[in-house]
């Protein structure tokens, strides 16, 4: 039997792996991670947690506009203490998942890993070994192929910005996109957002998504649809965004057209993993097409959210497979989405339009939230959402737009996923008064 040098090898330190590299190495196994770049990955570091923490004063003052009179005087975002309090958060984050890392006795290898053949990877012209490896690599920035594109900035600058741009362009209509231009616009920036399509967060219910576009344009946010940008060019002050018909100046080009799976220099060609332009090739055990290499979290190529929350259960399910513990195939539990805007849009199992597709199968029931006395507490100004149930009338899909969506979105995902009837729904009691009560309620 041949002896490797580990159980199991990560290449990536993210949430799609270090939440089972954890617990498998306190099950006895030999596992290591190999790492680039800080440990974390890209969540605590320059994703879902500096973003969390920068969007807190920009819903806050929305809550505050929202009962002026109430509460009196102007509310102003200074945004170098936003960053200050920023880094206050997140910056202990990667020495303290290292630390449990390190506790669990994983060895963690920093620089870039290079398959060499399918158990072996060259860090620092070493190489490991190891009897399955787990490529984590996630995603990057997509960059645009144009004149200028290197005057474009990525998500990750924008979270580093000490000062806010009084005049800030945005390429793209994602969630990226959407939540950077809702947050530059509350720190005061003039904010225009150009799109090649017609819509934005198109993987969301489009009404509820244009109630946010006019959101943002009641506070001054432009939008510029259906154009395909040429050029990024310096000029008498500032920069110029350049397309067919259009000319934005602006002080500061946000890229948010997508992101792309790590994939490069992994050396995959040549050990014979399988990928495309959406990522890695994977089968229902998250087996890449060399049988002992796996992979986990945003590079694979899936149809399900490319999430944090996907990673994490994509890891667990891993680490039960290298621990003996299953030979099934993964089952993606419901997994919730949302978008931090103001108002935010969130959304779990079938959607709507499947819904409206299907009218012998689902149900679809739209709620206005505005009457609702527990939204008028806030004066909550926009609130909708839209349950689907199946023909037993049990709770399957729900999209809401407001203030609180992702709150209701997590109250709702038990019933969702568990498929709960009459009995199941009667023995679940909620704090009262609270949003996840009101949400109940509805069903």
């Amino acid at each position: 039997m041949t002896a490797f040098d580990y159980d199991v090898l990560y290449i990536g330190s993210g949430h799609g792996t270090f939440d089972g590299a954890i617990p498998l190495a306190a099950k006895g196994k030999k596992v290591a991670v190999v790492e680039q770049d800080l440990i974390g990955g890209t969540c605590p570091n320059r994703g879902c947690n500096a973003k969390i923490v920068l969007d807190s004063p920009v819903a806050l003052k929305r809550h505050l506009e929202e009962v002026h009179g109430i509460v009196t005087g102007d509310v102003a975002i200074n945004w170098a203490a936003n960053q200050e309090h920023k880094h206050e958060v997140i910056a202990g984050l990667p020495d303290f998942i290292q630390g449990l890392l390190d506790s669990s006795n994983v060895d963690i290898l920093f620089g870039r890993g290079t398959l060499v053949d399918n158990h072996t990877i060259k860090v620092n012209g070493e190489e490991k070994t190891a009897e399955n490896i787990v490529i984590s690599t996630g995603l990057q920035s997509n960059r645009l192929d144009i004149p200028g594109s290197d005057l474009a900035h990525d998500s990750e600058e924008f979270m580093n910005l000490s000062e806010m741009p009084a005049r800030v362009t945005v390429i793209g209509a994602g969630y990226i996109a959407m939540e950077f231009a809702t947050m530059a616009s509350a720190a005061g920036s003039e904010v225009t957002v150009i799109t090649h399509g017609d819509q934005a967060l198109r993987a969301y219910h489009q009404p509820y998504v244009e109630l946010i576009i006019s959101e943002l344009e009641s506070k001054g946010v432009k939008f510029v649809r259906g154009v395909e940008v040429e050029a990024i060019v310096g000029g008498a002050n500032g920069l110029v965004v350049r397309g067919a018909d259009l000319s934005v100046d602006t002080d500061w080009v946000l890229d948010a057209t997508g992101r792309n799976p790590n994939v490069a220099h992994l050396g995959l060609e040549e050990v014979g993993v399988k990928y495309n332009e959406k990522g890695i090739e994977v089968d229902d055990h998250l087996r890449t097409s060399v049988s002992n290499i796996y992979a986990s979290g945003d590079v694979i190529d899936k149809t399900q959210p490319k999430l944090t929350p996907t990673a994490i259960f994509e890891s667990t399910y891993l680490m039960h497979t290298f621990a003996g513990e299953t030979t099934d195939a993964i089952d993606y539990p419901v997994i919730p989405s949302v978008v931090f805007t103001s108002p935010r849009v969130a959304k779990a199992g079938i959607t709507v339009s499947e819904a409206q597709a299907n009218p012998d199968k689902y149900t679809v029931v739209e709620n206005d939230l505005s009457g609702d006395w527990y939204r008028q507490v806030d004066k909550e100004t926009v609130g909708k959402n839209t349950l689907i149930f199946d023909q037993d009338h049990k709770l399957v899909g729900a999209t809401e737009v407001s203030n609180k969506a992702e709150d209701v979105i997590n109250a709702l995902l038990p019933a969702i996923e568990f498929k709960f009837g009459a009995t199941e729904l009667e023995r679940m009691v909620y704090l009262f008064p609270s949003i996840a009560s009101q949400a109940w309620g509805q069903l």
